[in-house]
Protein backbone atom coordinates (compact mmCIF):
# COMPACT_ATOMS: atom_id res chain seq x y z
CA UNK A 1 0.00 0.00 0.00
CA UNK A 2 1.40 3.46 -0.74
CA UNK A 3 -0.33 7.17 0.09
CA UNK A 4 0.19 9.99 -1.94
CA UNK A 5 -0.34 13.32 -1.20
CA UNK A 6 -2.62 14.51 -4.43
CA UNK A 7 -3.04 18.57 -5.00
CA UNK A 8 -6.35 20.15 -7.22
CA UNK A 9 -5.16 23.35 -8.82
CA UNK A 10 -8.17 25.54 -10.85
CA UNK A 11 -6.70 25.42 -13.73
CA UNK A 12 -2.89 26.03 -13.08
CA UNK A 13 -1.40 22.50 -12.50
CA UNK A 14 1.19 22.46 -14.73
CA UNK A 15 2.47 25.89 -14.03
CA UNK A 16 2.82 25.07 -10.65
CA UNK A 17 4.54 21.77 -11.18
CA UNK A 18 6.81 23.34 -13.26
CA UNK A 19 7.32 25.92 -10.83
CA UNK A 20 8.32 23.44 -8.10
CA UNK A 21 10.47 21.44 -10.53
CA UNK A 22 12.50 24.54 -11.33
CA UNK A 23 12.76 25.67 -8.14
CA UNK A 24 12.64 22.89 -5.58
CA UNK A 25 14.69 20.33 -7.21
CA UNK A 26 11.78 17.96 -7.85
CA UNK A 27 11.25 16.18 -11.33
CA UNK A 28 7.52 15.75 -13.07
CA UNK A 29 7.74 11.98 -13.84
CA UNK A 30 4.01 11.89 -15.28
CA UNK A 31 1.98 14.90 -17.08
CA UNK A 32 -1.54 13.55 -19.10
CA UNK A 33 -3.88 16.57 -20.33
CA UNK A 34 -7.23 16.13 -20.88
CA UNK A 35 -6.27 16.71 -24.77
CA UNK A 36 -4.20 13.86 -24.79
CA UNK A 37 -6.83 11.07 -23.64
CA UNK A 38 -7.44 8.45 -25.79
CA UNK A 39 -10.59 9.70 -27.45
CA UNK A 40 -10.62 12.75 -26.23
CA UNK A 41 -13.53 15.21 -27.71
CA UNK A 42 -12.47 17.61 -29.74
CA UNK A 43 -13.30 20.24 -27.09
CA UNK A 44 -10.79 18.81 -24.67
CA UNK A 45 -8.99 21.44 -23.22
CA UNK A 46 -5.10 21.19 -21.96
CA UNK A 47 -6.24 20.77 -18.20
CA UNK A 48 -4.12 18.48 -16.56
CA UNK A 49 -5.90 15.68 -15.52
CA UNK A 50 -3.08 13.33 -13.90
CA UNK A 51 0.31 14.94 -13.03
CA UNK A 52 3.31 13.51 -10.59
CA UNK A 53 5.84 15.48 -9.22
CA UNK A 54 9.09 14.02 -7.21
CA UNK A 55 10.29 15.90 -4.64
CA UNK A 56 13.19 14.09 -2.24
CA UNK A 57 11.06 10.65 -1.16
CA UNK A 58 7.84 11.75 -1.89
CA UNK A 59 5.99 11.86 -5.11
CA UNK A 60 3.13 14.28 -5.17
CA UNK A 61 -0.04 13.70 -7.38
CA UNK A 62 -1.86 16.77 -8.98
CA UNK A 63 -4.83 17.57 -11.19
CA UNK A 64 -6.46 20.49 -12.82
CA UNK A 65 -10.69 20.95 -11.33
CA UNK A 66 -12.88 23.79 -13.27
CA UNK A 67 -11.67 27.27 -11.74
CA UNK A 68 -15.25 27.70 -10.48
CA UNK A 69 -14.47 24.66 -8.46
CA UNK A 70 -11.02 25.03 -7.20
CA UNK A 71 -10.46 26.41 -3.49
CA UNK A 72 -7.39 26.59 -2.03
CA UNK A 73 -6.13 24.22 0.47
CA UNK A 74 -7.01 24.52 3.96
CA UNK A 75 -6.12 22.46 6.48
CA UNK A 76 -3.18 20.17 4.83
CA UNK A 77 0.39 21.94 4.67
CA UNK A 78 3.01 20.08 2.42
CA UNK A 79 6.16 20.25 5.21
CA UNK A 80 8.91 20.73 3.64
CA UNK A 81 12.00 20.29 5.52
CA UNK A 82 15.58 21.95 3.95
CA UNK A 83 19.25 21.47 4.57
CA UNK A 84 20.70 24.69 5.32
CA UNK A 85 19.06 27.98 6.46
CA UNK A 86 19.81 29.70 3.59
CA UNK A 87 17.81 27.28 1.44
CA UNK A 88 15.00 27.55 3.85
CA UNK A 89 15.33 32.19 3.20
CA UNK A 90 15.57 31.35 -0.88
CA UNK A 91 12.16 28.99 -0.78
CA UNK A 92 10.63 31.26 1.39
CA UNK A 93 11.00 33.79 -0.96
CA UNK A 94 9.95 32.05 -4.25
CA UNK A 95 6.71 30.05 -2.42
CA UNK A 96 5.83 33.99 -0.71
CA UNK A 97 5.83 35.38 -4.01
CA UNK A 98 2.22 36.44 -5.10
CA UNK A 99 1.20 34.03 -1.61
CA UNK A 100 -0.04 34.63 1.18
CA UNK A 101 2.04 34.48 4.55
CA UNK A 102 0.70 32.77 7.50
CA UNK A 103 3.98 32.45 10.27
CA UNK A 104 6.91 34.93 8.73
CA UNK A 105 10.19 33.27 8.53
CA UNK A 106 11.36 33.24 11.50
CA UNK A 107 13.59 31.16 13.91
CA UNK A 108 12.15 29.27 16.74
CA UNK A 109 12.96 27.02 19.29
CA UNK A 110 12.79 23.79 17.16
CA UNK A 111 13.99 25.43 14.25
CA UNK A 112 16.85 27.56 12.88
CA UNK A 113 13.77 28.57 10.33
CA UNK A 114 10.59 28.38 10.09
CA UNK A 115 7.06 29.62 8.15
CA UNK A 116 3.84 28.66 7.07
CA UNK A 117 2.36 29.97 3.52
CA UNK A 118 0.09 29.43 0.49
CA UNK A 119 1.73 29.61 -2.07
CA UNK A 120 0.12 32.01 -5.68
CA UNK A 121 -0.88 28.42 -7.00
CA UNK A 122 -3.13 28.01 -3.50
CA UNK A 123 -0.97 25.27 -2.22
CA UNK A 124 -0.29 25.78 1.73
CA UNK A 125 3.65 24.58 2.96
CA UNK A 126 4.76 24.74 6.31
CA UNK A 127 8.60 25.32 5.72
CA UNK A 128 11.67 23.86 8.29
CA UNK A 129 15.21 23.76 8.63
CA UNK A 130 14.95 22.22 12.11
CA UNK A 131 17.85 22.36 14.86
CA UNK A 132 20.04 19.88 15.36
CA UNK A 133 19.26 17.75 18.37
CA UNK A 134 21.28 17.24 21.39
Amino acid sequence: MILYPQINFGGNCEEAFRFYEQNLGGTIELLFRAKDAPNAPPEADAAVIHARLRIGGTILIANDVPPAHFQPIRSVYLYLSVDSPEEAERVYALLAEGGQIFMPIAETFFATRFAQLRDRFGVSWSLIHPKAQP
